[in-house]
């Protein structure tokens, strides 16, 4: 295990194939960002100098990886800092130059996208926001507002609306809006089919479908008597996906080591 407070492109590549991945961010600073918008791809950006405000938005339970330029002071600077404040955080050895020597691809840096939908999420409005940050935007902005505000928020904040009525992701039959999220950005493969039965079963009130949606159910239903702030539920409620999918992924097969006698004794 590498003990130094860095990691390596190939160690990274590693890190990115399994799951959860770490939350990666370019903290170049921002003259050095507007001579060269390529990022390496799943990055989010931040300006190093600002560490302290969106830190606090970072889940606590992933692992962070910053880069820069070249992995020097400016990264190694904003991994202290995040470490300071209680992350798993380390800086890319070689930054962004040395992801390319390495042979690894960059994309060019795009806005992040922007989705809205109805306030107080429970189960759809919850699971759809975690599918865009983990498999098609990371950086992708939430907006929850009033159930007869969301059109006309979408229109005049350019958001795509989401798990309302005549939308493009909607429920559609038996089908809820995480379905239709997988079905139009071609997402399904085995776990995530399997988690998205789980999510339809908790979300339309069709708990046959898996043994694991009432239990989603009743989460969610936990989440909401906990947290005031939707976006403070938002946080959290990535957790509950993440553990469900890391399930799905890699831990379906396996069973309870305890035994119930031995935990009373």
């Amino acid at each position: 295990m590498n003990m130094d407070p860095m990691i390596t492109p190939d160690e990274l590549q590693q890190r990115r194939a399994a799951f959860p991945t770490p939350t990666l961010v370019d903290v170049r600073r921002q003259p050095a960002f507007a001579a060269d918008q390529m990022m390496i791809p799943g990055a989010i950006r931040h300006p190093p100098d600002t560490v302290a405000q969106w830190a606090a938005g970072l889940e606590p339970w992933r692992a962070v990886v910053v880069y820069c330029v070249h992995g020097h002071e400016v990264s190694q600077d904003a991994a202290t800092a995040l470490r300071a404040r209680g992350l798993d955080a380390l800086h890319l050895a070689g930054g962004l130059e040395g992801w390319r020597a390495a042979g690894n691809t960059t994309q060019a840096y795009s806005a992040p996208t922007r989705w809205v939908t109805r306030e107080r999420p429970k189960i759809d409005r919850i699971a759809c926001p975690w599918l865009i940050r983990r498999f098609i935007d990371p950086a992708a902005e939430f907006f929850y507002v009033p159930n007869a505000d969301v059109r006309a928020f979408a229109v005049a904040n350019h958001a795509e609306p989401y798990d309302v009525p005549d939308v493009r992701y909607a429920h559609a039959g038996p089908a809820c809006s995480f379905d239709a999220f997988v079905r139009l950005h071609q997402l399904g493969h085995p776990a995530l089919d399997a988690l998205a039965t789980i999510v339809r079963g908790a979300d339309t009130a069709a708990l046959e479908l898996a043994p694991q949606a009432p239990g989603l159910l009743a989460a969610s239903l936990g989440l909401s008597a906990m947290f005031g702030d939707d976006h403070a539920m938002l946080k959290w409620g990535m957790l509950v996906y993440d553990s469900l999918y890391a399930w799905c992924r890699a831990a379906h097969g396996e069973s309870h080591g305890g035994h119930a006698g031995r935990l009373r004794r």
